[in-house]
């Protein structure tokens, strides 16, 4: 089977998918932008198609859509049996374009990060209407939660596998002895969709009752800066410590010693990083959104908060009791329920069945 990815080779994600087909497919790969090194161990050179452009997730990415001749081009020289889009609302758009208007060969299929089906469609009409367009060209998509598969197919989606973007391999248990109780770790973009602000606010009404509670904050975005003087304006500077990007090894010693993982985006689907927190043995401390309830029991396995509520001492206090019983039911459903490498297994399997009908 040769299949083409089309996405964001810059994007640690694509080149996680790119690991996980490589064995099974002759695989071929295009990027809006450059590639991680991790693909040259994967891809020659001639198997791979940079157009180096900056496409913004707030749309307008006049430049990518000037590419599509030259990625049309290159499909028709590689002649895949599948095109694999990932992020429909940007690189679906530029391959159904490319099959649709410029005869590129290749049946389409797409995989959903999230805010492009459950943030950009509603946008505006036009981009409800491109979304459409480019579900309904799909053959086959994936979607990490069923509360996004349900809008995917509410938006046309033919047929939607549903499976999280989960982990490679499980990652070493921390011990009890290596938790720090009080510590609470948050490593989503600071960028607004993901509504960081909010992560400091919650933090700051615990730390009002936990006096030696510490927050530490990864990741950059844009909001990296005003972030850090909330920080200053809630005089919680020496308590909230932002550490930037970090690399694979610092985040997973990062997992081990937090006791708790704070994401409170205001929309979101199943976030890869809850799923390595609750791997870890975090508990996770979550905005109530639909694709959240599917891995949290509110009170039972973490906290699920409303977009005005706050927890207080004593509900974090009652899940501390159980944080060990915890940590090992939350890495358990991980294991049964978020392993990667099976459900890109069956998602393989899927494409073979429809290629032979």
């Amino acid at each position: 089977m040769r299949l083409a990815l089309v996405g964001d080779g810059e994007s640690p994600h694509l080149l996680k998918w790119a690991r996980a087909l490589a064995p099974r497919v002759e695989l071929w790969a295009a990027s809006s932008r450059g590639f991680l090194p991790g693909f040259d161990g994967l891809l020659p050179a001639q198997r791979r198609l940079a157009l180096q452009t900056r496409p913004s997730a707030g749309g307008g990415n006049v430049g990518l859509l000037r590419q599509l001749p030259r990625l049309a081009s290159w499909l028709r020289r590689v002649r895949p049996d599948w095109i694999h889009a990932h992020y429909l609302s940007s690189h679906g758009t530029l391959a159904w374009l490319a099959t649709r208007l410029l005869g590129a060969p290749g049946r389409l299929v797409g995989s959903a990060w999230g805010s492009d089906i459950l943030v950009t469609p509603q946008r505006a009409a036009h981009w409800r209407w491109v979304t459409t367009q480019v579900l309904r060209a799909c053959v086959l998509t994936t979607s990490d939660s069923q509360h996004m598969a349900e809008r995917m197919r509410a938006l046309g989606a033919r047929e939607v596998m549903v499976f999280p973007f989960g982990l490679e391999q499980l990652p070493r248990m921390a011990a009890p002895q290596e938790r720090e109780p009080r510590l609470f770790f948050a490593n989503r973009g600071l960028e607004p969709v993901y509504a960081p602000h909010r992560v400091l606010a919650l933090f700051a009404a615990l730390a009002a009752e936990l006096p030696d509670a510490r927050l530490v904050v990864a990741n950059d975005g844009s909001l990296r800066d005003a972030l850090q003087r909330q920080a200053v304006a809630l005089d919680l500077a020496d308590r909230i410590q932002f550490v930037g990007r970090l690399d694979e090894a610092r985040q997973n010693a990062l997992y081990r010693r937090a006791q708790w993982y704070v994401s409170l985006p205001a929309s979101d689907s199943v976030a890869v990083s809850v799923l390595e927190a609750m791997a870890h043995g975090c508990i996770p401390l979550l905005s109530d959104l639909p694709a959240n309830r599917e891995l949290v029991r509110d009170g039972d396995n973490g906290l699920l908060l409303a977009a005005d509520a706050q927890p207080d001492a004593a509900a974090l206090s009652a899940l501390s009791a159980r944080a060990e019983a915890i940590a090992a039911a939350n890495r358990d459903w991980v294991a049964s329920h978020a392993m990667f490498a099976p459900a890109v297994s069956a998602f393989l399997d899927r494409l073979q069945a429809l290629a032979m009908r």
